[in-house]
């Protein structure tokens, strides 16, 4: 496969925020707060598949190591993989100074793919409104996981009201997020990601929305899709 998912100006932009990517009052604020309610949804969901959470995760689109460290702190194996080399060099050195055991690699899913590399759990969150083929990556992704697999999912849907909050509120009003974090048409609908999963063979099993309290300072999950939500899949076990 080609590398269909990487658009080197996305890499650009996230790598030049690196060095603040820990900083939780810094330009990564949204994905501080998001995380907690995010590495839960899914930490519940490998345990009730497997039993338990010693299994093979692979973090696509890692950046510096957010919910990679969540997962690994939770007995996770994880490899985080991003194709920015910076957020992966300041991922690395935050693993370092907390004394983490997780691998981090600097490339790409269509490289592991060709490799042969499978995983029991994929995460691919809040990326694939950036690839440049949403189909391809998707499929990509099908293609690393272990039959039986699951695959994570959190993206932004593509609605009026996530223009108003996560676009234009969080860009421009709030200045939560860098100016042109986000391509509002490159938002995806459940029912275009339902479509994308079942393409890939891909069962969509479950899926919630993560809201957002300005008073409490941090995500839920809740039944509002409407902005953020995330989904898991489920390959095939035979």
């Amino acid at each position: 496969m080609q590398n269909d998912s990487v658009r080197p100006e996305e890499i650009a932009r996230f790598d030049a925020l690196a060095a603040r990517w820990w900083d939780p009052t810094g330009p990564m604020q949204p994905l501080h707060m998001m995380n907690p309610c995010r590495a839960g949804w899914i930490l519940e969901r490998i345990r009730q598949k497997f039993g338990s959470t010693s299994v093979k995760v692979l973090d696509v689109g890692c950046g510096a190591g957010l919910l990679s460290e969540s997962l690994a702190e939770a007995g996770c194996d994880v490899l985080g993989l991003d194709a920015g080399t910076e957020a992966i060099a300041a991922a690395q050195a935050h693993a370092e100074g907390r004394g983490l055991s997780l691998a981090y690699r600097a490339g790409t899913a269509e490289a592991l793919h060709a490799e042969g590399r499978k995983y029991a759990v994929i995460t691919a969150l809040e990326i694939i409104e950036h690839v440049a083929d949403p189909a391809a990556f998707v499929a990509t992704l099908a293609g690393l996981l272990e039959p039986g697999g699951l695959l994570f999912i959190s993206t932004l849907n593509r609605t009026g009201k996530s223009y108003l909050v996560a676009k234009f509120g969080a860009e421009y009003v709030l200045r939560l997020l860098p100016v042109g974090t986000h391509d509002w048409q490159r938002f995806i609908t459940p029912a275009e990601l339902g479509r994308l999963c079942r393409s890939a063979g891909l069962r969509l099993a479950d899926n919630a929305g993560m809201s957002f309290s300005p008073l409490k300072r941090r995500f839920a999950i809740t039944r509002d899709m409407s902005i953020n939500y995330i989904a898991m899949a489920e390959a095939s076990a035979a």
